[in-house]
């Protein structure tokens, strides 16, 4: 047994004396240990569009405010994008030529895709990628907005005069600084944040496991659910109602309000300021109530298993 380990530990020296050699020789450049090869295209678009399409797998998708449109490309040399104006939109695909065994490797760097664009109102802007992250800065507007990556992040402070649909199953999101129709976002597990936006229509959030943080936000109607994780609102206003619900997970109150209200936890408890008073219809299984006697005012129902409700009228 003592050997045995012995003879385990040698070797295990030999391959670090290995490894650290090997980097020496390198510089310590990781990159270098790639079996990928990358290489950068770029493709000046003379033709004019309207509407932007671009679906990838692994890539980047950065939307960058330039005087001439042209699109840059980051990419494995296997694993190229064509780039194309069709009916008036511009069209970015991936075209995987790998065969299986190109798979796998060890791979350091990630593709990336530039769109260089004049900044100006399109039409219809359609992203989705499967592990890389989507950004989109506020020099641009559109009349659509919808962004999707699976375990990639999306950040976007581009507006649209119509419906903005975020979309990530591991990855975050961010939307602020924007103005829009209708905002819909929806992740599973990843954290989600809304600030500084205007949205003539409804709001619409979900979530399974993640932190939402709404602020400084109005709206026509508000409807947020989630299975597990806090919902914090700071200065929301809606027009209408709020519709808030999480299973476990804390739900917050600063300075917001809305005509009417109707909030559920199970297991988290429901606490902040409201700017107006409301008609309070509460109910707890196991914890305490603290709430204005108000009778004037909109509805407000707010029931919880477990949780604590305590809200009081910021004046």
């Amino acid at each position: 047994m003592k050997k045995g380990l012995i003879v385990f530990l040698v070797i295990l020296a030999v391959a670090a004396a290995a490894f650290v050699a090997v980097m020496v020789a390198l510089n310590w450049d990781f990159t270098k240990l790639s079996t990928v090869e990358y290489e950068t295209n770029r493709y000046e678009l003379t033709d004019g569009f309207r509407s932007i399409s671009i679906l990838t797998d692994v890539a980047d998708v950065t939307f960058v405010k330039s005087d001439n449109a042209s699109v840059e490309c980051y990419e494995i040399r296997n694993m190229k994008h064509q780039v194309a104006v069709e009916n008036d939109t511009l069209v970015v695909r991936v075209n995987d030529t790998r065969k299986w065994y190109e798979h796998i490797g060890i791979f350091f760097g990630a593709p990336k895709i530039t769109v260089n664009i004049p900044g100006a109102q399109y039409e219809q802007l359609a992203v989705e990628t499967d592990t890389g992250d989507i950004t989109a800065s506020k020099d641009f507007s559109f009349l659509e907005i919808r962004m999707k990556s699976d375990t990639g992040s999306v950040h976007t402070e581009s507006s649209a005069t119509g419906r903005i649909k975020l979309t990530t199953s591991t990855g975050h999101i961010f939307a602020g600084n924007l103005s829009a129709g209708s905002l819909e976002i929806t992740s599973s597990t990843g954290n989600q944040k809304v600030e500084n936006v205007t949205v003539t229509e409804d709001v619409e959030n979900e979530v399974s496991t993640g932190k939402t943080t709404l602020k400084n936000i109005t709206c026509r109607n508000l409807t947020a659910d989630g299975d597990t994780g806090d919902l914090a609102l700071r200065n929301v206003l809606a027009a209408g109602r709020f519709e808030l619900e999480r299973s476990t997970g804390d739900i917050t109150f600063d300075k917001c309000d809305a005509g009417e209200l109707f909030v559920e936890t199970d297991t988290g408890n429901v606490k902040g300021t409201l700017l107006s008073e409301k008609i309070f219809l509460t109910e707890t299984d196991t914890g305490k109530i603290d709430v204005p006697k108000s009778v004037t005012g909109g509805r407000c129902e707010i029931s919880t298993d477990t949780g604590n409700i305590a809200i009081s009228i910021s004046r």
